[in-house]
């Protein structure tokens, strides 16, 4: 997945995409524009001295953005799954349930001090942004 794209996109067959090459790419690839931040970004994780992306790098990176969307989704599903009054929230006795299901060592303490991280205004809710943030910073540990 993606040589192809690569293809169409390296009109001239320079074996490389450059910068406006890589975001018509992203486009027929996930169907969206990326911001000049995120083209940058991706285009210097892929190799930050040249003006352009090879194969392999473009390659690289749509294999680590699809991973990224998996990863937000399979989040998205979790969320759901434990925002069973559809509120669009989590209290904090949803939070703990989604942790022991998602992180079952972590221990109570720091699902606890996760929740109060991630609840940043206090409300005693958890927003699917904020879920979404706690859930990586869990990944991190």
């Amino acid at each position: 997945m993606g040589g192809s794209v690569f293809k169409a996109c390296d009109e001239d067959n320079k074996g490389y995409l450059s910068r406006e090459d890589f975001k018509v790419a992203i486009v027929m690839l996930f169907g969206y524009k990326p911001s000049k931040i995120e083209a940058d970004a991706m285009m210097s994780s892929v190799n930050p001295n040249t003006s352009g992306v090879s194969l392999e790098g473009f390659l690289n990176a749509v294999k680590r953005k699809k991973e990224a969307q998996l990863y937000r989704n399979e989040i998205r599903h979790i969320f759901t799954a434990f925002d069973v009054h559809y509120r669009g929230f989590l209290t904090l006795e949803d939070f703990k349930r989604a942790f022991s299901r998602v992180a079952p060592k972590l221990p109570a303490r720091t699902v606890l001090e996760v929740f109060r991280e991630a609840d940043q205004d206090s409300d005693g809710h958890v927003s699917f942004r904020d879920f979404e943030y706690a859930m990586n910073y869990g990944q991190a540990k």
